[in-house]
């Protein structure tokens, strides 16, 4: 099957003025690279965008997005392929080493990774006693409204890696950051665990479409101690 003529104005113009100028549609007309039925590629990218954004075409399984009409398997894998390279590159990784000096550095490391994430997941960062990144933990991955988090799994890594410190971070799928009751009794129970253990929690930062929110900032936890 030759590649629709219509298809090829996109691209002449990305190689052209590079891929600023061109709509979400004509973007995702590249990727589909042909049309079906009398469709341009174009035409289709625009009915798949007319029937859910980019963010939730990132969400759709593999298999939900091949049976839309006109895209099967092959568009689908290129299409998924691609929104998660875009969602890759936006995040700013997590890096063995990197310091977390404010909840702007954990927003900054998270929230492209778990923007768009249908369920609450709960994810604990060790630090060293630099507040340099160990590693990240994904502590508990729970429902549309709750995450059931056990002081036993947040800190179990946290002792066995020898963490001097740890920051909390989880997500709202809701799109707003502000800190629920139950985040700021958890948050309560977690750093009064933390100071036992002699493993203080650092933050709680709580990751959403429209922002951020720190349970630090907000009182709940004390302040972190000076830097060694």
């Amino acid at each position: 099957m030759h590649e629709d003529d219509r298809s090829r104005l996109p691209r002449e113009r990305l190689l052209a003025h590079g891929a600023a100028p061109l709509s979400d549609a004509e973007l995702l007309a590249l990727l589909l690279r042909t049309g079906a039925r009398g469709r341009s590629a174009t035409d289709l990218a625009s009915e798949l965008l007319a029937s859910a954004s980019l963010s939730s075409l990132a969400l759709a399984a593999p298999a939900e997005l091949a049976r839309i009409a006109g895209i099967g398997p092959a568009k689908a894998g290129s299409v998924l392929a691609a929104l998660e390279l875009g969602r890759r590159a936006a995040a700013t990784p997590l890096r063995r080493g990197d310091r977390i000096a404010s909840p702007e550095d954990v927003h900054r490391h998270f929230h492209a990774r778990l923007r768009d994430a249908v369920a609450e997941q709960f994810h604990v960062v060790l630090l060293d006693a630099r507040h340099r990144v160990i590693r990240s933990v994904l502590a508990s991955q729970g429902t549309l409204t709750a995450s059931l988090v056990h002081p036993r799994e947040v800190f179990r890594p946290a002792l066995r890696e020898a963490a001097a410190a740890i920051v909390l971070v989880h997500n709202h799928p809701s799109g707003d950051p502000t800190p629920s009751p139950e985040d700021r009794e958890l948050t309560r129970r977690l750093a009064s665990a933390g100071n036992l253990l002699g493993v203080p929690v650092l933050d709680h930062v709580i990751v959403a479409e429209r922002g951020f929110a720190s349970l630090r900032e907000d009182g709940e936890i004390a302040p972190p101690p000076r830097d060694p």
